[in-house]
């Protein structure tokens, strides 16, 4: 099996069009490709799935430890030819960055430099960037490959004086190359943002500008460590069923929590608040992630079977899990960039609202100061937050508590989180249930200790 990581220079140097491309041409020559993420992020991953056929995994050092990242790629590229892991930000950007990443999992870099309004410059960057990390990371920076290059010639003047890392070619200047964004990023994976199309095209440009041959070389056959006990066993006997909101409005899930789940013992059971008339039966819990609501409250408002469902469920005092998009769907409403108000669940007295004025962004630590849906007081778990959104209008008293006490990724304290009503529980937080072994199996016990609490509806 075979490695590498696709690093970059900066953020929005085209890291994730050439991993995608990549991914993509590596696919058409027969190769079983997987891809992985480094940090935290949802929608890579998902665009990922579209170029490899295969479903993405993060590997994020701060949430979830090195033994846990090293089992994770372990585990998910036994089966495969060739591993392709995006990097994020800069190569050596943040305490756990791309080259620590790499570090830790001993795969070599191809580094990404974007070619717009360089020429031989390119080559003391590349330069210094293969010495740094030989130095203070002891990684192989083994290749380069340019984005946006306007010709043959301009190639050549940037391949001009680099030494020690293989130039493995370029992706030309071509804006069809470019996938869009939006205020969390680029548009999600749900949206087909690049069509069959557009990957075709995309990884024919690889093929034809990029020595694939001379990639595969250089990345050196890699064999994943020994996976610590209990890491592969398979999903155990169902116990329970999760109903896991899965649409366009809400598609930003850890796949690692949909596994540990039901390895657990859960089924999981998708369903759609943007489509869907009522919640699944039977079912034990609900599981809300993140997404876009913002982008839908028309729809979700309309939806009004399935808000009052939801409403319900909570009302009963079965168990909710909510996080971020999840979280502003249960306020009393969600008000877009436009300033248009939408009637959401009502389960928690905020209204959800948009604000142009910057991100929330960060790692986030949590301590839980009593028992909830994820584990009991004491447990600390990892996730990450990233949002424009703030709640307003919290009534004093409305709510029986926070169930969080949170850090930032410095060990800084931020406000208390984790709102609760009976035994419904959401946050902005994503938490990846890898950070702590336990919460899997919290979460399962939680929905059979529900079973007791009152009856659903038939």
């Amino acid at each position: 099996m075979r490695a590498f990581v696709i690093a970059g220079t900066h953020s929005g140097c085209g890291k994730t069009t050439v991993a995608l491309g990549l991914a993509a041409a590596l696919r058409k020559k027969g190769r079983v490709v997987q891809p992985f993420k480094a940090g935290p992020d949802f929608i890579d991953s998902g665009l990922h799935r579209l170029a490899a056929g295969r479903t993405s995994r993060n590997l994020d050092l701060w949430m979830c430890g090195e033994r846990y990242v090293r089992n994770s790629f372990a585990l998910h590229s036994a089966n495969a030819d060739t591993a392709v892991i995006e990097g994020v930000m800069g190569l050596f950007d943040g305490s756990e960055s791309t080259a620590r990443l790499a570090g830790v999992l001993s795969v070599p870099v191809v580094l990404v430099v974007d070619g717009y309004g360089m020429a031989e410059s390119a080559a003391p960057i590349v330069k210094g960037m293969r010495e740094w990390g030989e130095a203070n990371y002891g990684i192989e920076l083994k290749g380069v490959i340019f984005n946006r290059v306007a010709s043959r010639r301009h190639y050549e003047r940037l391949c001009r004086g680099v030494e020690g890392v293989a130039p493995l070619g370029y992706l030309p200047r071509d804006g069809r190359f470019e996938i869009p964004h939006r205020h969390l990023g680029l548009v999600v994976a749900d949206e087909e943002p690049i069509s069959r199309e557009g990957l075709d095209g995309l990884s024919r440009a690889v093929l034809e500008h990029i020595d694939i041959g001379g990639l595969e070389a250089l990345s050196a056959s890699t064999f994943p460590s020994a996976l610590s006990e209990g890491q592969d066993r398979g999903p155990a006997a169902p116990s329970v069923r999760i109903a896991v909101a899965a649409d366009k409005a809400f598609c930003f899930y850890y796949e690692d929590n949909i596994d540990l789940l039901k390895k657990a013992g859960a089924e999981i059971v998708f369903f759609s608040p943007l489509s869907d008339g009522h919640l699944p039966a039977p079912i034990d819990a609900v599981y809300i992630g993140g997404g876009y609501p913002e982008l839908y409250g028309e729809a979700l408002s309309k939806n009004g079977a399935m808000l009052r469902d939801v409403r319900a469920w909570s009302e009963a005092g079965r168990p909710v899990y909510a996080e971020c998009g999840g979280l502003m769907y249960l306020c009393r409403s969600i008000v877009d960039f436009e300033g248009r108000r939408f009637e959401a669940a009502g389960i928690f007295p905020f209204e959800a609202v948009m604000e142009k004025k910057g991100a929330h962004l960060g790692y986030r630590e949590v301590l839980l100061r009593e028992d909830c849906v994820l584990g009991i007081k004491g447990e600390r778990l990892r996730g990450h937050e990233f949002r424009y959104s703030d709640l307003l209008d919290e009534g004093p008293g409305s709510l029986p508590g926070r169930a969080y006490a949170v850090k930032n990724g410095s060990g800084e304290e931020q406000a208390a989180e984790g709102y609760r009503y009976k035994n419904t529980l959401g946050s902005y937080i994503h938490v990846h249930f890898g950070s702590n072994e336990a919460i899997s199996g919290r979460f399962v016990d939680f929905a059979l200790k529900g079973r007791t609490w009152s009856q659903w509806k038939e």
